[in-house]
């Protein structure tokens, strides 16, 4: 049964509760879009049940995702699942006989099978389902075209039809390939998200963003497809390197800067804990994540407006993955930089005080990312504006970036910004490579 907790998990997670806010009407803050026509997400609160719920065999969480339509869909967040129950949980979102399970070379020696026997398992409910699956080779710098048709390949050699779900099992790359691969295959087929990382769990895997990379952009081809649902295990983690863990955090961090103050300041005082990978404050994390993204998404699905501001730093980041060459940086790392430049500009204009960029700067580097550009770094002033310049945000040829404004947890998304202070902003972080 979902969201069924054990009384000694309640209790840490209603004290939790309420060590974040002692104001649960502002526990999200919010951000501004500088345009009359965007949405604006309402205030909300973390929910905790006001008595704790009988104790049963197995603990997992459920964040919604409310979208119209009917396309409503699960966020299922546990670590301690049985075959059974995993399987269940999985094949309730397979509606057709047919399923693609797709991973990488990376993750398939450690979780393929088992996932292909737990799709397969129709002792839980007497469904038959045929479950093929494609390896893909790992790694961002094969985010394209031609490796996402690899998927698109094995489908019509299978005669996959439109009623067939494909699976993505493994990271933010394989979630973006074979979510676009599905939203293309025969106009749009379900598909489902098992991410493996914790980039994964807290961000790419939940809202519908599918693509690939373009040698002038990254994720410049893609399309907007929401998942089945999306499974996750945190037990994967336990086979995540440590650069990727430290990576993911990035995007828990963005949370918090842009629209959650109470949980970037519990982050201040859990990160050595996430850096542990304590299996509570781990899930706590990923499920707050899930929850602040899940808002966002609901008031802004297509990105017309609040959901951009979910880009903190990534103008700035991609700019840096793409002009370092795709694999070079892991996403996180270049988002921490770019969240690192996105403080400084914002200082630099005044929106925000020097205490607080000093904590963005303070908590990126307890999580051991990168604030600056390392002296190797090929990346120019130049190759930041032409890059910058190619960034999806970009509306009838203006650039608009997500800064933050005011206190801890506001942002704002804008063309409207001090250009000065963006050139003197990147010269300073190139100075700091030619110095």
């Amino acid at each position: 049964m979902a969201s069924v907790l054990s009384p000694t998990r309640w209790l840490h997670l209603a004290t939790t509760a309420l060590l974040l806010s002692t104001n649960p009407a502002a526990s999200f803050s919010s951000c501004s879009v500088s345009s009359s026509s965007s949405s604006r997400p309402s205030s909300s609160t973390l929910s905790v049940a006001s008595t704790p719920p009988q104790e049963t065999s197995t603990s997992y969480d459920t964040v919604k995702v409310d979208l119209s339509n009917g396309r409503d869909y699960p966020i299922y967040i546990g670590s301690d699942f049985t075959d059974k129950e995993a399987a269940a949980l999985l094949r309730k979102h397979i509606h057709g006989k047919r399923v693609l399970l797709i991973t990488n070379d990376r993750i398939a020696p450690l979780y393929l099978e088992r996932y292909q026997q737990l799709l397969a398992d129709n002792s839980v409910d007497d469904k038959e389902l045929v479950v093929d699956t494609v390896v893909l080779p790992d790694g961002e710098e094969n985010k394209s075209y031609d490796v996402m048709a690899m998927v698109l390949d094995k489908a019509l050699e299978l005669g996959l039809d439109r009623k067939s779900t494909f699976v993505a099992l493994g990271g933010g790359v394989i979630g973006d390939m074979v979510g676009f691969a599905s939203a293309i295959y025969q106009r749009g087929v379900n598909f489902v998200q098992i991410p493996t990382t914790v980039m994964a769990m807290v961000d790419s895997s939940v809202g519908g963003k599918t693509g690939v990379n373009h040698p002038l952009g990254k994720n410049m081809i893609g399309a907007f497809h929401q998942p089945q649902c999306v499974f996750i295990d945190t037990n994967t983690l336990n086979t995540l390197p440590d650069r990727e863990l430290k990576s993911g955090l990035s995007e828990v961090v963005k949370y918090g800067l842009i629209r959650d103050a109470p949980f970037f300041e519990w982050q201040e005082q859990n990160m050595d804990k996430l850096l542990e990978r304590d299996p509570d404050a781990t899930r706590y994390a990923i499920r707050r994540s899930c929850e602040n993204k899940a808002e966002v998404v609901q008031a802004d699905e297509l990105e017309a407006g609040v959901r951009a501001t979910l880009n903190l730093g990534h103008t700035f980041g991609h700019a840096i993955e793409n002009g370092s060459g795709y694999g070079t940086w892991l996403h996180g790392e270049g988002v921490s930089i770019g969240t690192a430049m996105a403080a400084t500009m914002s200082e630099k204009m005044g929106w925000i005080d020097e205490g607080l960029k000093q904590r963005i700067y303070d908590i990126l580097e307890s999580a051991d990312l990168p604030v600056k550009l390392p002296r190797d770094s090929p990346m120019k002033v130049e190759t930041f504006n032409k890059l910058m310049s190619l960034d999806k945000k970009v509306a009838d040829g203006q650039l608009r970036l997500i800064l933050l404004q005011g206190d801890l947890g506001n942002c704002k998304f804008t063309g409207e910004f001090d250009t000065g202070a963006l050139q003197e902003t990147i010269e300073e972080f190139v100075k700091e490579i030619e110095g």
